[in-house]
């Protein structure tokens, strides 16, 4: 097998069982920690940390220890993160957050580094276009990586499954599920009694083991990058120094567009965060049982890994603003629907509608806010998705840090209203673009984010 190859897959496979165990970890924490809040505050000091680790950490840990070292040391960091669910309290839990948030950017980034120096490299020997090949192994990657948000979701759900002690849901704790909550921690396991600490210990048993494997796959397969590759290496990392790019960020904030992008990048973690943190907990949880939540989740990530390689590929003959307009619609009409829905068991197939809409609408958001930022910021990318990364996360730590406070109708409503203030603001981003080039169609130009289009997932 061609060497480059082999090292693709090896690092599409580590993250496979790595994000196995954490995407299935995350979609649990706000209905296995309900205690004050306790799964979703970890979630919000977790994206907390990712802002500050995308900042400073990607381009010192990648020089100092290359990107070998920087991926298994970094999923070590994830592992810490499953540890601290054995013992889950403040003092165990928000630490362990942190460590996790720290390892997140330095992953992706040396990621990233490696896929395109072994891109790059083969491209040279083969004598072929590096960019060509570069989305090639991307397009490998993300196909076996994506899977891993079915994987995880479903241990989790043949686990707890497994259950003997489940009950019969009274109408009166039904009346708590929903848009109108009750806000109490009883809400958040009527679908069934608390999993028994055995099977809670199983499953982190299982996920520990996950990701030990991802660390031992890269530590004794993945190749150091060749000493013929250090001079492609260095023209990667030798960017402008630290404080210029991590200024460069900011400065780049005196671009109108980028200001008035803002409101939709942080949407795109409100709608995350809303999904993973409330629905699960107040719908799925509190009506079916926490064995469902995985099963649901599935649904989500399946269809969202499709639609974002449908998308992805027929942007450039519907243009970005019908899907902008069809993401919109579909989102809009989930929320007034959560909001007038009131869960039950026998309602099953609902149950999973939403997030498979959820899922269609999310794929958008991805693929062509990503796609957007990379067409109207071509000369500053770097600098535009250091403010893409940093606006998402801030969109994530706010909708994870309200979860408890605030009753779900509230969210939604807030929800909503992102959502409309989003789209107003990206109109005007397209009346301003328009104006600035009005000979120049903005749909003719290449608007799918290629690999950049799940760059800013965790």
């Amino acid at each position: 097998m061609e060497r480059n190859l082999k090292n693709v897959l090896v690092i599409s496979f580590g993250f496979l069982l790595l994000f196995t165990a954490y995407g299935g970890l995350q979609n649990l924490q706000s209905s296995l920690h309900s205690e004050e809040g306790l799964g979703v505050a970890s979630l919000s000091v977790l994206y907390a940390a990712l802002i500050l680790s995308s900042m400073f950490l990607p381009p010192i840990l990648i020089k100092k220890l290359g990107c070998k070292r920087t991926i298994a040391g970094s999923m070590c960091c994830y592992i810490a993160f499953t540890l601290g669910n054995f013992y889950a309290s403040w003092y165990t839990l928000i630490p362990a957050s942190v460590i996790l948030g720290l390892g997140g950017a330095p992953l992706w980034s040396a990621k990233c580094t490696y896929l395109t120096i072994a891109g790059n490299s083969y491209a040279e020997k083969a004598g072929k276009n590096g960019k060509d090949i570069i989305n090639q192994y991307f397009g490998v990657f993300f196909l076996i990586f994506q899977s891993s948000g079915i994987w995880g979701n479903l241990i989790s759900s043949l686990i707890f499954s497994q259950a003997s002690n489940k009950e019969e849901i009274s109408e009166e704790n039904l009346a708590c599920c929903g848009a109108y909550d009750c806000m109490t921690d009883t809400t958040n396991t009527t679908g069934s009694t608390e999993p028994s600490s055995s099977l809670i210990y199983t499953l982190l048993g299982i996920y520990t083991a996950s990701g030990v494997l991802a660390v031992l796959l890269i530590a004794i397969f993945l190749d150091q990058i060749k000493s013929d590759q250090a001079e492609t290496e260095k023209e990667i990392l030798e960017t402008p120094s630290f404080w210029s790019t991590f200024l460069a960020t900011f400065q780049h904030l005196k671009d109108k567009r980028q200001c008035l992008l803002i409101p939709l990048t942080m949407y795109s973690g409100f709608e995350q965060g809303f999904l993973s943190g409330d629905y699960t907990k107040t719908y799925v949880t509190c009506a079916l049982g926490i064995h469902y939540v995985g099963y649901v989740m599935i649904c989500f990530s399946a269809v969202n890994s499709l639609c974002s390689l449908l998308f992805g590929k027929i942007s450039q003959f519907t243009g970005r603003k019908f899907l902008f307009a069809l993401a919109t619609v579909t989102n809009t009409a989930c929320i007034i629907a959560l909001l007038l829905w009131k869960p039950h068991p026998k309602q099953l197939a609902v149950f999973f509608v939403f997030p498979a809409l959820w899922g269609l609408s999310d794929a958008i958001w991805q693929t062509q806010t990503n796609g957007l930022y990379g067409f109207l910021f071509e000369k500053h990318k770097e600098a535009a998705f250091a403010n893409y990364r940093l606006w998402e996360s801030f969109g994530f730590v706010i909708a994870f840090g309200y979860s408890t406070k605030l009753q779900v109708y509230i969210k939604l409503y807030i929800l909503l209203s992102v959502l409309v203030l989003s789209m107003v603001t990206y109109g005007a981003v397209e009346y301003l673009e328009a104006k600035s080039s009005p000979g120049t169609p903005t749909t003719t130009k290449k608007e799918n984010g290629g690999p950049l289009t799940q760059e800013t997932r965790m």
